[in-house]
């Protein structure tokens, strides 16, 4: 019997029970019975996944905020048999390949300004470690070998590697690993209903957190600050929006500083916010663009970091070699996807349907605040975040004992049993993140607001 008849004979039991003995799942808790019974993911069409034992689960983080166009799109399997066929894998050390060279042309010309040097990776805390490996080069290579230090806020995640993890804001997810690298300065974030100042002006409050890189990069030293690392609206801890005014600001501080402006859209890329990039959505331009996830809808692992033709240029001069790169970055299987991908997203309109239905989203989610465990909801696009308190008057919050026996060990189980895959977050403060396929309508919407309802209004009796 080959290896592929046998897998197809295996129960759903025995592969839960595989999974226990030999997987070793990420960010997962494997003890105290908590994986006694692992759900086995096997199947997805449009917004939904079935698991091994046919049970039903609307997709509502679309994978890991990855799978765009929804579950099940023969034409992006058929790009990659396509592309297999044809040239299954070369690197691009020195050479390149059709699916690389179209898909590095059409990114430059969708992306903002002169960002049109693109560098595969393949993933988004890939493409995260590169760019602050490219912003330090680049500086040396200029003649400012001392402009290394980088700055992130508070809460944000930009991923797992070691450059990448110092750039994260979660004291949590860093602990087991550090000392990290250095020189990777914290500012506070754009939660308004957290806001420390200026907590009844919007604008006001705006202008205070982007002024706080300001005084980052004046107390570090301007000759020593390489670069800002922003989302266009921060995933962990729940959806933070820009306040108005708050990206043109940071744009002027980096010029007044030469400091590289980094737009990080691994996330926020490719229709998340309803355009192609979140930059463009909130107005500003930065020196370097992070992606992957929805590049490829999750259908094949790839990023890519797009860069302005200024930061390329001294690696054009003679011997100068940017020393770094990837065995899979730029994969021809991965690129022909995206390609195929990106087809498909234009063909349907994908962004138009976001933009079009944004507001229907958020009208549905927001008929959730008449339940006293409903704090705040705020994002934008298809990318909301609702935080859950004790208090809605004075904004208290869970202490962490109620956090583990809430969010971890009811709500996360009780919305999945219910149908609908989402994330229960408490890195920072208790929040349920949504970020649905964006072919959802509101059919999806009033699905995902009735598990949302029934979960949180028993969540409710158990603080």
């Amino acid at each position: 019997m080959t290896a592929t008849a046998e897998t197809n004979t295996w129960t759903s039991d025995r592969l839960a029970t595989s999974a226990r003995d030999h997987l070793w799942m990420h960010f997962t808790r494997h003890g105290d019975g908590a994986n006694a019974d692992i759900p086995v993911m096997v199947r997805g069409e449009g917004a939904y996944v079935w698991d091994a034992r046919g049970n039903r689960y609307l997709d509502g983080l679309a994978g890991l905020f990855a799978v765009g166009v929804g579950h099940g799109r023969e034409e992006l399997a058929e790009a990659a048999a396509k592309q297999t066929r044809e040239l299954a894998y070369f690197p691009l050390w020195g050479n390149a390949h059709p699916a690389a060279i179209q898909l590095a042309e059409r990114l430059a010309n969708d992306a903002p300004g002169d960002l049109n040097r693109v560098f595969f990776t393949v993933s988004g805390g890939e493409s995260v470690e590169t760019a602050w490996k490219l912003a330090k080069a680049y500086y040396k290579q200029i003649g400012k070998p001392t402009k290394h230090k980088v700055v992130s806020r508070a809460l944000a995640y930009h991923g797992t590697s070691a450059g990448a993890l110092s750039l994260t804001g979660l004291p949590g997810a860093k602990q087991d690993f550090e000392p990290l690298v250095p020189s990777a300065l914290k500012v506070p974030n754009t939660n308004f209903y957290r806001a420390p100042v200026y907590a009844d002006d919007y604008d006001a409050f705006g202008r205070w957190t982007a002024d706080q890189i300001a005084q980052a990069i004046e107390f570090e030293g301007p000759d020593t600050v390489a670069a800002v690392f922003l989302e266009p609206l921060q995933n962990t801890g729940g959806c933070f929006p820009p306040p108005p005014g708050y990206f043109e600001r940071v744009r002027e501080i980096c010029d007044q500083y030469d400091v590289l402006l980094v737009s990080d859209e691994v996330i926020c890329a490719f229709g998340r916010l309803g355009h192609d990039f979140g930059a463009k959505r909130y107005g500003y331009q930065p020196d370097i663009i992070t992606t992957a996830k929805g590049l490829t809808s999750g259908y094949a692992p790839l990023g890519a970091v797009l860069a302005t033709d200024r930061l390329m240029e001294p690696f054009t001069r003679g011997t100068t070699t940017f020393m770094h790169g990837s065995t899979y970055g730029g994969h021809p299987v991965a690129c022909a996807v995206a390609l195929a991908n990106l087809d498909l997203i234009e063909r349907e309109d994908i962004y138009g349907n976001v933009l079009r239905n944004e507001s229907a989203f958020r009208s549905t989610l927001d008929k959730l605040t008449d339940l006293p465990i409903v704090g705040d909801i705020r994002g934008a696009g298809f990318f909301y975040g609702i935080e859950l308190v004790k208090d809605k008057t004075t904004k208290e919050t869970f202490t962490p004992e109620e956090s583990e026996r809430v969010l971890h060990k009811y709500l996360s189980s009780s919305l999945f049993n219910n149908g609908l895959y989402c994330r229960a977050d408490d890195r920072g403060e208790p929040v349920i993140q949504l970020a649905p396929p964006l072919i959802c309508d509101q059919s999806h919407f009033d699905e995902i607001e009735s598990i949302l309802r029934a979960s949180l209004t028993e969540a409710w009796k158990l603080l």
